[in-house]
């Protein structure tokens, strides 16, 4: 018997098959290559049927499935709004995969969600029952758990941390994004340094020899690397909005752990002390030293994994034995 994750991000689509335990046994990505609306709805379709049947016939029936979606899934409704997907402002998700699902249980839960979840599964949030994921990508998410519950909030949106307020005053710019995200999300990060260099003409540090015509997150981090004094003020802001606001979930939360993770921890991951350091300032003093800051261990597996542990919480609901 299998479990199937799915996960499905702005770019493309991982599908993973695991045992009860855990184990991972198969493992295929997909790239959406700009498709939008319908044709990313009908191609999660396609391939679920096919992996349905593929794992039929090796006599290893998917019992369950599990999706992870990059925004809100919700569940009274079973539609989902993914702002990095086109068309998919209220998309029926799950009345689509029922079509080929038939009677295997299906939950569909936001990205942050299935990230701590994937971690208190397989990661390093294993045996924590009050946890938080903090997830720094393009944008900015925290996948909560409280008593061993995930947080979804009264309309499935807890966790859109990105519009935390940490400084003031409220600038319109905010709007968009929230003022957590606007400084600290990868893109907030390659936004500060493409309108340095646009405000500054005359300067030729490491940030004008960037990988190509659009800065990354890499270029920055690389910058920083090589001692580059904007580089390095950007990262050592951001390095202060993730304090702050890692400090704020600890006061609210009193968790066991905060795990970092997400694209920029990757380069980021060594700033993790320096980002505690920070916390401590702020932070509920008692709080502060109960808790841990790691990284993730499943970095971009953390989705799929995480998938599959809710298509396995699933179906424990339909089957208690279990």
């Amino acid at each position: 018997m299998a479990l199937l994750g799915i996960d499905l991000g702005g770019t493309k689509i991982g599908f993973a098959l695991f045992d009860r335990e855990g184990t991972m046994r198969a493992k295929e990505t997909l790239t959406l290559d700009s498709r939008g609306g319908q044709e990313v709805g009908k191609m999660i379709t396609v391939t679920t049927a096919m992996k349905i049947a593929a794992a039929a016939g090796e006599g290893d029936a998917v019992e369950a499935i599990g999706i992870s979606v990059p925004g809100i899934s919700r569940r009274s409704t079973g539609t989902v709004w993914a702002p990095n997907i086109p068309e998919w402002d209220d998309y029926p998700l799950m009345r689509e995969i029922t079509t080929v699902t038939g009677e295997i249980p299906v939950i569909i839960e936001s990205d942050r969600s299935c990230y701590i979840s994937g971690e208190i599964w397989k990661g390093n949030a294993r045996g924590c029952r009050d946890a938080i994921y903090l997830a720094v990508g393009t944008g900015i998410g925290a996948g909560i758990t409280v008593n061993g519950e995930v947080l979804h909030g009264a309309h499935d949106i807890a966790g859109a941390i990105g519009w935390m307020a940490l400084s003031r005053p409220f600038r319109s710019r905010y709007t968009i994004c929230g003022n957590f995200e606007y400084f600290a999300s990868g893109e907030g990060i390659t936004r500060q340094a493409t309108e340095y260099l646009k405000r500054h003409e005359r300067y030729h540090g490491e940030l004008r020899k960037g990988s190509g015509a659009k800065l990354t997150t890499q270029d920055v981090f690389n910058a920083r690397a090589h001692g580059d004094v904007v580089a390095v003020s950007i990262i050592s802001l951001a390095v202060e909005y993730w304090g702050m606001a890692a400090a704020n979930l600890v006061s609210l939360f009193n968790p066991e752990k905060i795990i970092f993770g997400g694209g920029v921890f990757g380069p980021g991951v060594e700033l993790i002390p320096a980002i505690r350091q920070e916390a401590e300032k702020w932070a509920q003093p008692i709080s502060i030293r109960q808790v841990s800051f790691e990284p993730s261990a499943l970095a971009g597996d953390a989705g799929v994994y995480g998938a599959g542990f809710l298509a396995m919480k699933q179906l424990s609901r339909t089957q208690p034995s279990i």
